[in-house]
């Protein structure tokens, strides 16, 4: 199989890595972890366990994905971006049992530094800002800024900002600067045409 991995990470025995995914310096993959074909996982990388990965995920370094986390297809997790799974932690207090699960959907975009509280979703190609910190579910499509983090616009399947509203109201569309893909906005959500 075409796989990577650095000479310095640890990828343990079980772990399942697609075709063409590269494990990179100092990262460790767990046993249990479900990763796809064409990822990437950069320098100082944790993997956890009960993790699943799509195909073509880049995951940038100094990130821990830790159980209860999945990222589909096409997601990119800036540098030092963080993931939970107990949304009240106590060093005393074992609460394994308590994972609440969280989901980033197909091409979402986590920004550098930012983190996701446990038991969020965030949805097919959201763009979660730089330092945002999530505490609630993201639409598809959503922008979102801030701490904590609140929609201030809408991003298009290329990563483009759309010169569209953030207002429940809005019957509006708008085409992508760079490609000319068309979106329609109606009754809070965004699409494709």
């Amino acid at each position: 199989m075409n796989v990577t991995i650095h000479p310095s990470a640890i990828v343990d025995e079980g772990a399942q890595l697609g075709e063409g995914t590269a494990v990179w310096h100092f990262s460790h993959v767990c046993a249990g972890a479900r990763i796809g074909p064409r990822c990437s996982l950069g320098q100082n990388v944790f993997v956890a366990n009960d993790v699943v990965i799509g195909a073509g995920v880049r995951i940038q370094n100094n990130v821990s994905v830790y159980d209860a986390v999945t990222l589909e297809d096409d997601v990119f997790v800036g540098p030092s971006a963080v993931f939970t799974n107990v949304f009240n932690p106590r060093s005393a207090v074992p609460r394994k049992h308590e994972y609440r699960r969280t989901l980033v959907k197909r091409g979402a975009t986590l920004g550098a530094n930012c983190t996701l509280v446990c038991g969020t979703a965030v949805g097919e190609y959201a763009f979660i800002g730089a330092g945002a910190v999530v505490t609630k579910d993201v639409k598809p499509h959503a922008l979102m800024t801030g701490v904590p983090a609140r929609q201030t616009g809408w991003m298009s399947r290329h990563g483009e900002k759309l010169a569209l509203p953030v207002d429940e109201a809005a019957d509006m569309e708008a085409a992508c600067p760079a490609t000319g893909e068309r979106y329609r906005l109606q009754g809070g959500r965004l699409e494709a045409l």
